[in-house]
């Protein structure tokens, strides 16, 4: 039976055609097709390489020439060969600050991510199959949390979590608690909708009509036809996460120090702007770097998990 149901889910095969060494599935032909965007790739090339020195900085002294809190006497320099982006108004060196502000931002919007996987998948797939009235009730749920403000909402949370001085929970979780108790809904919904779309499709009612269960049915073959979608959510959301992150920061109301955020750099930055440009270039570089780079993936992504655009 397992057989059966495996060689009619979509997933895996095209056309419900027998398996053969030739055969690609979904999941083959997008990466095929990942491959061939040349700016997804671009971006992808970035972004490993960016991660690998941002995380490696602090264990390889040729990476992170100066400690980020070291204080100098050389302030306000430029780029030099002893100072790559050159140093803050304290003597501080910036390119040891940016890294560690890029690697902050990768790790928020990463977790933050994560949890809105985790909460998208639930609520979703709670609402799809539930019954009407725990579907009424969650999506209602899910209206409310939408409509609220994003940006008050994360203050507000993030100001009760922090109160709450909860035990192993640091700042940086604590803004990603923030944001992805914000960010959820949108998965939410779409897995929500791709579920229930699925629920007809032949190859659910062919293994249901085999007498596979409910749970099989959902983890062998609606989830992963869902996940095409929520894969391009996620990575769409991941510079969101980073912008929202670096907008407080900015204005003071995102990780407070000793942590580096690129938003506190670009902050701090602004104020000796006239003074020296640099302290502003390299993190705001650093942000659309990232933004840009996440956002060209998400759109190779989506063309490619696109079924419409074979």
């Amino acid at each position: 039976m397992a057989t059966q149901e495996t060689a009619i889910s979509p997933l895996f095969r095209d056309h419900h055609e027998p398996f053969s060494r030739d055969h690609r599935g979904l999941w083959s032909d997008a990466w095929r097709r990942l491959l061939r965007n040349r700016l997804a790739m671009v971006g992808l090339a970035i972004l490993v390489v960016v991660t690998v020195v941002a995380f490696a900085a602090p264990y390889i002294d040729a990476i992170e020439r100066h400690p980020p809190a070291d204080i100098t006497t050389d302030k306000q320099l430029g780029p030099t060969a002893d100072h790559w982006f050159g140093t803050d108004q304290l003597g501080r060196d910036l390119w040891a600050r940016t890294l560690e502000g890029v690697r902050l931002s990768i790790q928020i919007g990463v977790g933050t991510q994560v949890i809105v996987l985790a909460l998208g998948l639930t609520f979703g797939a709670l609402a799809a199959f539930g019954g009407r009235l725990t579907d009424n009730l969650v999506m209602r749920f899910t209206d409310i949390m939408f409509s609220f403000p994003d940006l008050l909402f994360i203050l507000l949370l993030r100001e009760i979590l922090i109160r709450r001085d909860l035990p192993f929970v640091s700042t940086t979780m604590v803004m990603m608690l923030a944001i992805g108790m914000v960010a959820w809904t949108t998965v939410a919904r779409l897995v929500r909708g791709q579920m229930l779309s699925l629920q007809e499709r032949d190859f659910v009612v062919a293994a249901r009509s085999l007498g596979a269960s409910q749970s099989r049915i959902v983890v062998q073959h609606m989830l992963p036809n869902t996940l095409g979608p929520v894969i391009v959510a996620i990575t769409f959301g991941i510079p969101t996460a980073i912008f929202a992150e670096v907008a407080l920061s900015f204005i003071g109301l995102g990780i407070p120090a000793p942590a580096v955020s690129l938003g506190t750099l670009v902050s701090i930055g602004y104020q000796v702007i006239q003074r020296n440009l640099w302290n502003v270039v390299f993190p705001a570089a650093g942000v659309a770097l990232l933004m840009l780079c996440f956002t060209f993936l998400g759109d190779g992504l989506r063309d490619a998990l696109d079924p419409r655009t074979r």
